[in-house]
């Protein structure tokens, strides 16, 4: 099935105008060997794999020659299902960090899988090695779109782990203004859920062919920095002075690999705001991946700082928030009732600057 959308516009030549005719795809095709469903806009092409926690494994400007984000090797599929949180956006739901994988919540102490055995954590949670359903998918003359949907409730596997009934949906819309992401978490059931939600956005940096990691810089809207424990990596509750490299980060122009990073911060908007901008100094393009203020969390992780790419995560809550003796509003501690939705948009795109 293809679904097209056609859009016209003018393009001047020699004192007349001839009508060209752009198109937005839609449609269902493979990435590397696994189902996808690849939108296209203009320049921008996008990918997701609907079998692998609806990850967004590609968005790129084929114009340009752009990769923007880290995508797995022709001979690395395997070791990315096995591990698809550092590819892509992969969804965290509930994300990061729990001790011993307990997860209290109203009066009820549920036990998730401890995978980061050497922290004896939690990690991440279901949703991003998780099937998700393709809804829908389609383009009009504005856009290309997927719509996908993740539903659990008894019987599911994720229900084993968190018994409660809800629906995750996500929507990717593909148009000249770049990437839209559309989330909303629904409570379906009886039981108030718990609304802990981030995204491991793995960025290349650079994104450009024939840029070094020296013709990048980024900048991110932090707060204050969360103190984490240096064995497991949980939240003390505490707060560090942010260091000078740090300011830099959060006014701009620092390298994304000028330390290790794997750090946690509060965000604080600039200019109304809630973002990450890299910047290709020698290509002239900045990335803008502006993530909405619902997100009061930012965790920033730069695989050891050894270039290539790194993982600015937009996050809802606190590290193991349930765990946090602090007030809930201030760590994102969020909770919806029966039939209450809760939504956030973001947006991936670039600005030219040369």
């Amino acid at each position: 099935m293809v679904c097209l959308g056609r859009r016209c516009a003018y393009k001047f030549c020699g004192g007349g105008r001839t009508l060209v005719e752009a198109t937005n795809k839609a449609y269902e095709g493979e990435y590397q060997g696994e189902q996808a469903i690849w939108l296209r806009s203009g320049p921008y092409e996008a990918a997701v794999l609907p079998q692998i926690g609806a990850n967004l494994i590609a968005f790129r400007d084929t114009s340009r020659g752009y990769a923007f984000l880290r995508e797995p090797a022709e001979d690395g599929m395997e070791a990315f299902k096995a591990n698809p949180g550092v590819h892509g956006i992969p969804v965290l739901f509930p994300p990061n960090r729990y001790d011993a994988g307990k997860f209290p919540w109203e009066g009820t102490t549920y036990q998730f899988p401890v995978n980061e055995t050497a922290r004896g954590n939690h990690l991440h949670g279901f949703a991003h090695t998780t099937p998700w359903r393709v809804d829908s998918y389609g383009a009009d003359d504005r856009e290309s779109r997927v719509t996908l949907s993740l539903t659990v409730g008894e019987g599911h596997p994720v229900y084993a782990y968190m018994p409660f009934e809800f629906t995750l949906k996500l929507q990717y819309a593909l148009s000249e203004e770049g990437l839209l992401q559309r989330v909303s978490v629904r409570n379906n059931g009886a039981k108030r859920l718990p609304c802990l939600l981030a995204f491991h956005t793995a960025v290349n940096a650079p994104f450009a062919p024939g840029s070094q990691t020296s013709d990048v810089g980024f900048k991110l809207t932090i707060g204050k920095r969360w103190e984490l424990s240096g064995d497991r990596m949980l939240p003390t509750g505490r707060f560090q002075p942010l260091t000078a490299g740090e300011e830099k980060m959060r006014d701009g122009g620092q390298s994304p690999f000028f330390e290790a990073m794997d750090n946690h911060y509060t965000s604080q908007t600039q200019n109304g705001r809630n973002y990450m901008e890299l910047t290709d100094s020698r290509a002239g393009v900045k990335l803008v991946y502006d993530v909405g203020v619902g997100y009061k969390m930012w965790m920033i992780w730069n695989n050891f700082a050894q270039g290539g790419f790194f993982c600015p995560e937009p996050q809802v809550n606190l590290v193991n928030a349930p765990n946090v003796d602090l007030p809930a509003e201030d760590i994102g501690l969020i909770g919806l009732e029966k039939g209450e939705i809760w939504e956030e948009t973001s947006r991936l795109y670039t600005i030219d600057i040369g």
